[in-house]
């Protein structure tokens, strides 16, 4: 079924760091392939991506995180999503992270990890695949 409404994607900065450089090159292709992005800004607590999620109404939640501690961040920010009427919404997550991080976030449930120099297409692709099968 074709959504009315363009796929709405929220993009926030977890931790401590400001490099935006990343989620910004993803948000505009996003933009450029048609979805609303929503840019929740840096340093958000889980509770305020939750908020965000809900209040608009998101398909896709892309986080970004490049500085360390991301092994305690996202999981975080996935428990308060999974406790909150947000819970069937896709996670995505892009930064540098080690190998084994990876591995441990997709178990938990993030369902893509994008590295640096990640094809945006793909980005785009997997942002519009969950959307289309969120649920």
């Amino acid at each position: 079924m074709e959504k009315s409404r363009p796929i709405r994607v929220l993009l926030a900065k977890a931790g401590l760091d400001g490099h935006n450089r990343g989620i910004q090159l993803v948000g505009k292709a996003l933009r450029d392939a048609g979805m609303e992005v929503l840019y929740g800004g840096l340093r958000v607590s889980p509770e305020q991506v939750v908020e965000m999620a809900l209040q608009e109404d998101v398909d896709v939640i892309g986080l970004s995180v490049f500085s360390g501690g991301l092994m305690q961040i996202i999981p975080k920010i996935y428990r308060a999503l999974q406790e909150s009427e947000a819970r069937n919404i896709p996670v995505i997550v892009g930064g540098i992270l080690p190998p084994g991080d990876a591995e441990e976030l997709k178990k938990m449930g993030i369902k893509e990890i994008f590295g640096p120099g990640s094809d945006l297409d793909e980005i785009v692709d997997c942002v519009r695949n969950l959307a289309n099968t969120k649920g």
